[in-house]
């Protein structure tokens, strides 16, 4: 099964991973070779900052198109992988492997439908 882990941050733990930028990279890169060795990782990327996102809403078939994000909130989503793993349990345990666990938060969320290009 496939699982979503979002990952979200927020000023303080961004700034924690400014003072110890090394430590962190060391421990996303060695997380991320093994989810590649055990072909659990599908993919992720990181996210640009909440300042540059567009929020876009339609209501009565008129698009109202708002900088930032949908709402005011300090968290804010940094990125996000793609695991296929058996369980969740396995996807929770990866997600509290993940640095942004301990510094802010991730959440895990089944892949339920995919579409295909």
């Amino acid at each position: 099964m496939k699982y979503l882990l979002m990952i979200y941050t927020n000023p303080a733990s961004q700034d924690a991973i400014a003072s110890s930028h090394d430590e962190v990279m060391a421990e996303v890169d060695a997380l991320m070779r093994e989810l590649g060795e055990s072909g659990e990782l599908v993919g992720g990327q990181a996210l640009d900052g909440p300042e540059s996102a567009r929020t876009v809403k339609v209501r009565g078939g008129v698009p109202a198109v708002t900088d930032g994000p949908f709402l005011e909130a300090k968290e804010y989503l940094a990125g996000y992988l793609i695991v296929d793993c058996p369980n969740v349990e396995r996807a929770t345990e990866i997600a509290a492997r993940w640095p942004d666990a301990r510094l802010c938060a991730m959440e895990v969320r089944p892949i339920i439908n995919e579409i295909s290009a």
